[in-house]
């Protein structure tokens, strides 16, 4: 674990006055660029949302994320960036994604979120064993 992520951690719980907690810490994307340039978009405020698969929880075993959970946003490298809250949850077929929902992934399209993830998408599901 990179130092950056217990002291974003510990500086966020003693400035809000909380009971210290580890959230988990994850880069977005599946390559440098990506990851780096959705971080720098957080950090910016335009990303406001993300889209992981449905397989992807399911496949780790891990469990899907709920409104108020805490997670770091780190750069490719590991470095803690920010830390985020989830507001909200929805599990929604690709073809029923909106263009306002797009619009939160990075002020795009929502023709440019479907290629983006699509490819992302296609990608994951290649590493299925």
């Amino acid at each position: 674990m990179h130092a950056s992520i217990k002291t974003i951690s510990q500086r966020y719980f003693m400035h809000f006055k909380l009971p210290p907690s580890q959230p988990k810490s994850w880069h977005f994307c599946d390559n440098e660029s990506d990851a780096n340039e959705c971080a720098e978009l957080v950090l910016k405020g335009i990303k406001r949302a993300t889209s992981p698969s449905l397989w992807w929880f399911q496949a780790k075993g891990e469990p899907l994320p709920k409104a108020g959970d805490l997670n770091i946003v780190t750069n490719w490298a590991r470095q803690a960036l920010c830390i985020i809250k989830t507001t909200s949850v929805a599990i929604v077929p690709f073809n029923q994604v909106t263009e306002e929902y797009a619009a939160l992934e990075g002020d795009k399209s929502l023709a440019y979120w479907q290629h983006v993830h699509w490819d992302y998408y296609h990608r994951e599901l290649e590493n299925t064993p």
